[in-house]
């Protein structure tokens, strides 16, 4: 998220207000599904300029014909594949181009937190992602920049549609259904809130989690 202007205006209504985030720029990466498309449901709901990224060059589409008649922001589609690098710099300029600069805001796990065995790989690589998120904070913070990292819980998403392992495939929606667990909704929620606040205000990290998950 980015704005021109040097701050936001506080949320004074229950829910959410409709304009809150105009001027704001988001670059909603995954917005194929899950998360993501909750996410860019969400901002643009709010007022933000939204770039919509992913693989399935359809779906974005189709998010984006959603989108477009609900707001008068631009809604931008940019299909990128985020394993190329080359990829990346291009989504970057033609979004900078476009609609201007973005904040960093990631979304990680608890499971950069906690311990899941046969997980080792997925816990490793988002404990990554918040020490990322915590080191760019020192680094841009000085120049105004907010860097923040989303940690869900146990959330309904496409994730471990497409597992090889048998009893990792089981035991996902185990873990779903032995609780209430979390909707892209809630975790898109989220997000408005920590890009809500006033500028000078930085929800760096924002642990997420059903309440029986503790």
């Amino acid at each position: 998220m980015s704005s021109s202007s040097p701050s936001l205006a506080r949320d004074t209504h229950a829910g959410h207000s409709a304009q809150r985030l105009t001027g704001r720029v988001a670059v909603v990466t995954g917005a194929s599904s899950g998360i993501g498309a909750a996410t860019a449901r969400r901002l643009a709901a709010d007022g933000a300029a939204v770039a919509l990224l992913g693989r399935r060059a359809e779906r974005l589409r189709a998010l984006a014909d959603e989108l477009g008649p609900t707001t008068t922001a631009p809604i931008l589609l940019v299909t990128t594949d985020l394993a190329d690098p080359k990829a990346i710099d291009t989504a970057a300029r033609t979004i900078t181009a476009t609609l201007g600069p973005a904040d960093l805001v990631h979304v990680g796990s608890v499971a950069g937190h906690s311990l899941y065995p046969g997980w080792s790989v997925c816990c490793a690589t988002k404990s990554a992602v918040a020490h990322l998120t915590r080191n760019l904070r020192a680094e841009l913070g000085p120049r105004g920049v907010r860097g923040k990292n989303i940690e869900p819980g146990v959330t309904v998403t496409e994730l471990g549609h497409d597992m090889r392992d048998i009893s990792m495939q089981t035991s996902l929606p185990r873990m779903r259904t032995d609780l209430r667990p979390l909707t892209a909704e809630d975790i898109a929620g989220t997000i408005a809130f920590a890009v809500s606040v006033p500028a000078h205000v930085n929800g760096a990290e924002l642990v997420v989690v059903p309440v029986q998950q503790g």
